[in-house]
């Protein structure tokens, strides 16, 4: 007969129990994600046995590797969750520690409450107490300035001559508990950290997108001739002044003779017809090359120059795959997928088929490929792009994008990264992990309150530790059903909530302009897409006609620039309507406090009550408050259970500042004095 040995683990234990840490990304793995002058919450489930009281404060380490705090940790709406707000002010590597500890004061102080007025133990719990204050004021970190106040009240409370009301009352002076409060006695602390956090340039997680087709600005369709940089800079002025931040252009690269796809993706080309950009690589290039017909690297330098004047940024598409003919098919023809035919294999996505595009494979020469894909990134630093937007980095090996991020922001750390893939949520969450700065959405796709409600409480909630979202309206490649109608107020609904509900989105070209035509129905590509001819567009006949959405567009990127609220993401929070047809929420940032309700049903008018939750608005319950309509400029008084109608055809929303003296929010920043929790 066996018998188990066993031996007890006599490894010291963490005193106190906290769990559930935010933001934490896969154990601290990965560092949370923030960007500079963002207000972050971070929090904690901390609890210990019994009934004592515990408190909670938490430190943060800069990228200089100064400390700052200790900052108190406060209870939240669960007794057991410490939540806390802190404003990093630099951008750079960051850490943060949370420690709990015991509080004997504050146990003291809520038992005496309840004792020595019922005259329990009443002795005994202010001689205690008095052995707590002479901790204090023994404690070599208390002031000596305080030791006289703390002195004077431990004699009144060990005086058994007066009352015990009056003791208590001495133990319990305002002045006395601040000092308790600044100078406490930590038992037993228990610290969980540092946990890593990552702070990068405001854009990362900020801004306004206008994607466009350089070659179709300024392009003709009889003789068929491309747009060129020069061409396409004339038009960075109306983007700049609609209040965009970023013109993001699809490849502008050398396309693939070879097996060209015609207008409306067919295999038979008209001679004239340019192709997809996407199929990079001619013989006059690859992808350190610039189409001859858009112009030179010098005519790139100036439409770069022009935006900058303007005030925008360039994202560049970084599509890693190559044409047939891309001279990267000849030279190195392991970078590709070879079939049992011997030839190279062509991108699909079943039923869909690209045959003017050769994917990448990064098996047969890992290190190779790498170092070219690389070369090419950093060769468009070196020009002046700080920002690319990467097609289908889903289809990659992983280890890809983790390599290449840290290894341009160890020495770029300004460059963005934003991931289009449009694929399954875990790929999704492993590509921002590895470290893209920004993540497309299944926004496109989420037309109903429920649907916007569940996904973006998730991106506002969770996956903000490390997913930001770039919520685009359409794209070249997806014209959603919600928008197929052509109705005006369905454009004007879908910019309102991408430009109110994420602090960056974007729209397509042409959104502005109501273009809503498929190739069939049930399709979600465009007829005579973008992506295989030129589309020259007449602005100026459109503004003049008022078939334009522009002048909306514009309001909104003013509304945002003017409200940080609108810049924040963490902050969303969805409050009640009565009706399945309206959505109302609301983003805060310190006093800036904004309220959005707006239609979903581009067809019918529709009135509700919002209920709105007053304390998550800085607000008192049951109060009327001042609000600015942004939209229309105008000041209304809204209650907690606010009345409104919403127009398709007049007004899709109400975009309302709160103008009432709200509550201040409790945020710590570098700056702030620390002071230990009570």
């Amino acid at each position: 007969m066996s018998v188990r040995s066993s031996t007890i683990d006599q490894t010291p234990r963490p005193r106190f129990t906290l769990i559930d840490i935010a933001p934490v990304v896969e154990c601290g793995d990965f560092p949370a994600a923030g960007v500079n002058g963002e207000v972050i919450p971070f929090g904690v489930t901390a609890f210990r046995e019994g009934h004592d009281s515990l408190s909670v404060d938490i430190r943060f380490t800069d990228p200089s590797g100064a400390e700052c705090g200790p900052y108190p940790m406060q209870r939240g709406f669960d007794p057991d969750r410490y939540e806390v707000l802190f404003q990093p002010d630099i951008e750079g590597s960051w850490s943060f520690t949370i420690t709990a500890w015991g509080n004997p004061w504050d146990t003291w102080y809520h038992r005496a409450a309840i004792k020595i007025p019922a005259g329990l133990d009443t002795d005994l719990e202010l001689t205690e107490g008095a052995l707590i204050l002479q901790s204090i004021a023994a404690h070599p970190e208390t002031p000596s300035g305080h030791s006289a106040v703390l002195e004077s009240a431990i004699v009144t409370v060990l005086n058994t001559s007066l009352p015990a009301s009056v003791r208590l009352a001495a133990a319990t002076d305002s002045a006395i508990l601040d000092i308790a409060q600044e100078n406490p006695i930590r038992e037993s602390p228990t610290s969980s950290g540092p946990w890593p956090l990552l702070i990068e340039r405001s854009r990362a997680l900020i801004g306004a997108w206008y994607e466009f087709f350089p070659r179709s600005e300024g392009a003709t369709l009889n003789p068929p001739r491309s747009g060129t940089f020069a061409s396409a800079a004339r038009r960075l002025p109306q983007i700049a002044a609609m209040g965009f931040d970023v013109v993001y252009l699809p490849p502008i690269h050398p396309i693939g003779a070879i097996n060209r796809k015609g207008r409306n993706n067919t295999l038979t080309p008209g001679k004239h017809d340019p192709g997809s950009p996407w199929a990079i690589g001619s013989k006059d290039g690859g992808h350190d090359c610039i189409h001859p017909e858009l112009g030179t690297v010098g005519d790139f330098k100036k439409f770069l120059n022009t935006a900058r004047a303007e005030g925008l940024e360039i994202a560049l598409d970084l599509a890693l795959q190559a044409s047939p003919d891309h001279p990267w098919v000849k030279e190195h023809p392991e970078w590709f997928t070879t079939r049992a035919d011997g030839s190279i294999a062509y991108a699909e996505n079943p039923p869909k088929k690209y045959q003017d595009i050769f994917p990448l494979n990064f098996d047969n020469d890992p290190e190779g490929l790498y170092s070219e894909v690389e070369r090419i990134v950093r060769y468009w630093i070196d020009l002046g792009v700080e920002i690319f937007r990467v097609d289908n980095p889903h289809t990659k090996p992983v280890w890809v994008w983790n390599r290449l991020i840290h290894a341009i922001n160890a020495t770029h750390p300004q460059v963005i990264f934003l991931a289009e893939a449009f694929t399954r949520a875990p790929m999704m969450r492993a590509l921002a992990e590895q470290g893209f700065q920004q993540s497309y959405t299944y926004f496109t796709w989420k037309t109903s309150k429920n649907d916007i409600e569940e996904y973006f409480n998730d991106l506002a909630g969770p996956m903000s530790a490390y997913m930001r979202p770039n919520v685009f309206t359409n794209t070249p490649d997806i014209l959603h059903g919600y928008l197929q109608t052509g109705m005006p107020a369905a454009f004007a609904i879908r910019a309102t909530l991408a430009a109110t509900l994420s602090p960056t989105y974007g729209i397509y070209s042409g959104f502005e302009l109501y273009e809503h035509v498929s190739l069939r129905p049930g399709s979600e590509e465009y007829l005579d897409s973008e992506k295989f001819e030129y589309r020259p567009r007449d602005w100026e006949l459109a503004i003049k006609q008022g078939r334009t959405l522009a002048p909306y567009l514009t309001q909104l990127n003013q509304i945002r620039r003017e409200n940080s609220a609108l810049q924040s993401l963490r902050s969303l929070y969805f409050h009640a309507t009565d009706s399945p047809d309206v959505i109302a929420y609301s983003k805060r940032d310190h006093s800036n406090v904004v309220l959005v309700v707006c239609t979903l049903d581009p067809y019918h008018e529709h009135s509700t009550t919002v209920h709105w939750n007053m304390p998550v608005l800085g607000l008192d319950w049951d109060c009327e408050f001042s609000v600015r309509e942004e939209l229309t400029d105008s000041s209304w008084r809204w209650n907690p259970h606010t009345f409104v109608r919403l127009n398709p055809y007049e007004n899709v929303a109400h975009i309302a500042r709160v103008s009432s003296h709200v509550q201040p929010q409790a945020v710590f920043s570098r700056t702030t004095i620390p002071r230990s929790t009570a």
